[in-house]
């Protein structure tokens, strides 16, 4: 039986500007061959069992060449496989997807084409530059820099093309100096303005503006390299009027998040809000405890209970789940006093239908000993669901107090699933320019994950930023340098102390 091929548009780079219809692509693939230029955060849509293939070209340098793709992709199809051809930018733009298309149609294989969209469009927007504007020009050419402009014969309409008001080139960096050339050869002006816009999209975005007899000079002067876009024509001249982008706090910054996925989101969606790329690297997963028992034995006598205290959104989900599978829901803590021990933690009660009696103003352990002094705990009993490596200054100063407390896990922090490979190479790269730590769990899982011995090192040219001081004490134990330190210590608390700093 036949499976069947999508030929996916991945967009110019930024992950968020991959269709609907791509994305749904991606995650029912059995198989994804994707590009060099494609977003390696688009591949986590990918299900868990999906087959990756890398089949990116550079120049120079193809992990596969076109005739092997086209062979790749029929022969996997021929198995029944879903196969998701993931390609940067559109497929029909530049892309070679028409000769894939061929080579599927020829086959017999079905197939689809979902479009993306191209960097022809995007990366002139990211740099503040309208393709099309109607005081400057109502027509755009959009041309292969590839082909090389002085060759003897050219499928390239060069004469027309040095008539026109706008012409934007992809993949023609390599052959700048001969395409400005060409043009001036067919007639257009020398002074014509031309911007070049490396890895528009991303963090690595980089715009330089000249004119056709200057902009080559500048190109290599600046040391602007592959990929790039080439716009000529009148409207880059609106670039100092309309860049947007580059406004962004946190442009041309990506930022590491080393928080379970599931607690990433709101962190990430802040991020590129303010411009920056999240980079979402799981260092720790929040799994259930080994021994289910004593929290199950505390739900099961849960109203001799006086306080609860959670000190984490994970607690609180923990302990109201396992509330739910023990066929027990909030009646059961009728006349028992909560505690949270922030904002969020708050929240998070409350959505379980239940008001939070006490938090205090600083969201550590010892502010929480200290503002409970007041409700006299002596002789009270109280309840600690939490994670089984948490810190142990909060039972011991309760127990000082007076107070019978039963510690109970709720949840283990275990080593996450990040490719500490591929961390390691993009830390070397300078890919990363930001590492955020949001508990002391994290910077360990962090550090584990290198190379011994290498984690100074490879985080010297990168912003360490910590959600608090506990955090950050852990960090310098640990030989990081810290650079933030959250004044209010929440995921907010910590986004306005990265962006004091930067």
């Amino acid at each position: 039986m036949s499976g069947k091929v999508y030929l996916v548009g991945a967009g110019p780079g930024d992950p968020g500007l991959i269709t609907i219809k791509g994305r749904k692509c991606i995650e029912q693939a059995d198989v994804l061959v994707y590009d060099r230029l494609v977003n390696p955060r688009l591949l986590d849509y990918a299900k868990p069992d999906c087959r990756l293939i890398y089949a990116g070209k550079k120049p120079g340098k193809h992990a596969f060449n076109q005739e092997k793709i086209n062979e790749t992709l029929v022969k996997l199809a021929k198995q029944g496989l879903v196969v998701t051809r993931l390609k940067g930018g559109d497929p029909f733009v530049f892309g070679r997807g028409g000769e894939e298309a061929e080579a599927l149609v020829e086959a017999g294989i079905p197939y689809e084409v979902v479009p993306g969209i191209t960097a022809a469009v995007a990366v002139p927007a990211y740099a503040g530059i309208p393709l099309t504007h109607r005081k400057t020009n109502s027509a755009v050419a959009i041309v292969t820099g590839n082909e090389d402009p002085l060759k003897g014969t050219s499928r390239i309409p060069w004469r027309e093309l040095a008539g026109m008001r706008t012409l934007v080139f992809l993949m023609g960096l390599r052959n700048l100096p001969k395409i400005c050339m060409r043009l001036m050869d067919e007639g257009m002006d020398a002074a014509t303005p031309v911007a070049v816009i490396q890895w528009g999209t991303t963090p690595e975005q980089k715009t330089v503006i000249g004119t056709l007899e200057t902009i080559a000079d500048t190109v290599r002067e600046q040391g602007i390299k592959h990929p790039s876009v080439v716009l000529i024509g009148e409207s880059s001249t609106l670039r100092d009027k309309l860049q947007w982008v580059e406004q962004k706090p946190l442009f041309g910054k990506r930022v590491l998040i080393t928080r379970p996925k599931h607690q990433a989101v709101y962190f990430a969606e802040k991020i590129e809000e303010l411009g920056g790329e999240p980079y979402i690297f799981p260092v720790i997963d929040i799994v259930p405890p080994e021994d289910l028992s004593p929290l199950d034995a505390a739900i099961r006598d849960i109203g001799s209970y006086d306080w609860v205290i959670f000190t984490s959104v994970n607690g609180v989900n923990r302990f109201f789940d396992r509330l739910w599978e023990n066929r027990k829901d909030i009646r059961s803590l009728a006349g028992v006093k909560i505690a949270a021990i922030g904002p969020k933690t708050r929240i998070a009660v409350e959505k379980r239908g239940l008001l939070v009696d006490y938090m205090p103003e600083e969201y550590v352990a010892e502010a929480v000993i200290e503002g409970m002094k007041e409700y006299g705990l002596a002789g009270k009993k109280v309840l600690l669901p939490r994670a089984d490596i948490a810190r142990k200054v909060l039972p011991q100063k309760l127990a000082e107090m007076g107070a019978a407390v039963d510690e109970v896990a709720a949840y283990r922090t275990v080593p996450g699933s990040g490719d500490a490979g591929k961390l390691v190479e993009m830390l070397e790269q300078g890919k990363i320019h930001i590492v955020t730590f949001t508990s002391s769990s994290t910077v360990h899982n962090f550090v584990a994950k290198l190379p011994e011995g290498r984690a100074a090192e490879l985080l010297r040219n990168v912003t360490v930023a910590c959600i608090g001081p506990i955090t950050a004490a852990t960090a310098r134990e640990l030989g990081l340098t810290v650079h933030v330190e959250a004044e209010e210590y929440t995921i907010d608390g910590l986004l306005q102390a990265i962006l004091k700093y930067s």
